[in-house]
């Protein structure tokens, strides 16, 4: 990004490996920054984790009788927010998916019954089909974020 700051080269990499300066030996900073990275894609994960679940126990949300379940859109602009910072911190589109993974593998968890036969999903009408619209709400945009990506690269 740029040319650098007071003839210093420019310390954003696009990838997880060590940057080279502009006289080719290996930037001092390279392993913070890769630190720093793995930190961030971490994180970013881990909050994939939270929509997950936010998202799930949200779904059975209503307006007076009418069940709405909006929670399944919200985690889906949230999801795709995630994954466009993801991409902020890595030219890899494996590394900038990685808050959408943990976010389908809690899900997925999640349809599991708990100790007690408790259920996550599950209901009757239009909430019947809750788990269906988390999926395609939720995945969707994230998705079509990864995909536009890899169809027009920057």
């Amino acid at each position: 990004m740029g040319g650098g700051f007071n003839s210093r080269t420019a310390r954003q990499f696009a990838d997880l490996t060590f940057g080279k300066s502009s006289a080719g030996s290996t930037d001092d900073t390279g392993g913070t920054e890769t630190a720093i990275r793995a930190v961030v894609l971490s994180l970013l994960a881990f909050d994939g984790v939270i929509s997950a679940v936010a998202a799930a126990l949200l779904l059975p949300s209503y307006v007076g009788s009418v069940p709405i379940p909006v929670s399944a859109l919200l985690s889906g602009l949230v999801n795709a927010a995630l994954v466009w910072a993801a991409m902020q911190w890595t030219e890899s589109a494996r590394l900038a998916a990685l808050p959408l993974w943990t976010w389908l593998l809690t899900v997925a968890a999640l349809t599991l019954g708990g100790p007690g036969g408790d259920i996550v999903f599950g209901g009757r009408g239009i909430m019947a089909f809750a788990f269906i619209l988390l999926i395609i709400f939720g995945a969707g945009p994230p998705a079509w974020l990864l995909w536009r990506r890899q169809v027009h690269p920057p």
